[in-house]
């Protein structure tokens, strides 16, 4: 990496290969992450992601490729990454038999500093845990938990956030929370990489790579990825879901079909085929109160778009 690389990138992955029993968790990923970016990476659960951020926080090595964390080479500079990087995992990882004070505390101490030196990093953070400071950490709920593990992560002042699949299991209150405190922290200065399964958390990030059975899928601005969605896209839904789905797929005309919630969003193979046709040929299947409706493509449909 030239010095101008260095000076504007965080992280730099080059052909990165990883495998586990001949099974290949990660195949030729590249990617950069720019300073202070919020990073997203997107995909299903045994996709890849939980083995890359290992890589990239020293925990376990590639079987070949190169990997750079803050201009540093995370075999040669190991130790020097995991002094500048936060790493929080996606199993809540702290002691539990611990209070939140004596986890934080502890962290602290680990990387020779304390909870005052660093506190106002964490304080819009840990301010709402900080009342419940003397409980301890495996009696918090599932918000609070994620709460004092960022807070754990943040305390030693890293210069890079790794977050694997930090709202995993957590309510819907807790989820929005959470990134609006990446947001404020993605102010501070601090590059933030983050891992999730869920779809709608990647409008939230500056760019984003969706990955699927261990491959770099596509990497770009998540509404750059959702303006290359070039074709119709319409939801239907009805009485019968589950029917619905199976006569959907035995139709010449349509390209794809994939169930999200209450609808089911379906492409065309030609404009041959209308929506009165389709609806028409749903009814004589004896589906009812059909509707079928155009919309607008999400990152998951992108995603499922994607061969």
């Amino acid at each position: 990496m030239n010095d101008l690389q260095n000076k504007y990138t965080a992280v730099s992955i080059q052909h990165i290969n990883k495998s586990y029993d001949k099974i290949n968790a990660l195949s030729d990923i590249n990617c950069e992450v720019d300073k202070g970016e919020l990073f997203g990476i997107i995909g299903p659960d045994g996709a890849g992601k939980t083995t890359l951020f290992r890589i990239l926080t020293t925990l376990i090595l590639a079987d070949n490729g190169t990997a750079m964390v803050n201009g540093l080479d995370v075999v040669q500079d190991f130790k020097q990454i995991r002094r500048c990087v936060g790493y929080m995992p996606g199993r809540f990882s702290l002691y539990q038999d611990m209070t939140v004070e004596e986890n934080l505390t502890f962290f602290a101490s680990v990387f020779g500093t304390t909870i005052e030196e660093n506190y106002a990093l964490i304080e819009d953070i840990y301010k709402q845990i900080e009342p419940f400071k003397t409980r301890r950490a495996g009696k918090l709920s599932g918000g609070m938990k994620q709460k004092l593990a960022l807070s754990c992560a943040l305390i030693h002042k890293p210069t890079i956030l790794f977050l694997d699949e930090p709202t995993t299991g957590v309510d819907p209150v807790s989820r929005k929370e959470f990134w609006e405190m990446l947001r404020r922290l993605k102010k501070q200065g601090v590059t933030i990489l983050v891992s999730t399964p869920y779809m709608d958390e990647a409008t939230l990030c500056d760019r984003i790579a969706l990955i699927r059975d261990g491959e770099f899928l596509k990497i770009d601005t998540p509404q750059q990825i959702i303006n290359q969605f070039d074709e119709k896209l319409w939801a239907v839904s009805g009485d019968r879901m589950s029917k619905l789905y199976s006569d959907l797929h035995h139709i010449p005309q349509i390209k794809s079909c994939f169930a999200f919630g209450d609808t089911h969003h379906i492409t065309l193979t030609s404009d041959k085929l209308t929506m009165s046709e389709l609806k028409n040929h749903l009814t004589a299947l004896s589906h009812t109160n059909i509707e079928i409706k155009p919309i607008k493509a999400t990152i998951e449909d992108c995603f499922m778009s994607i061969n």
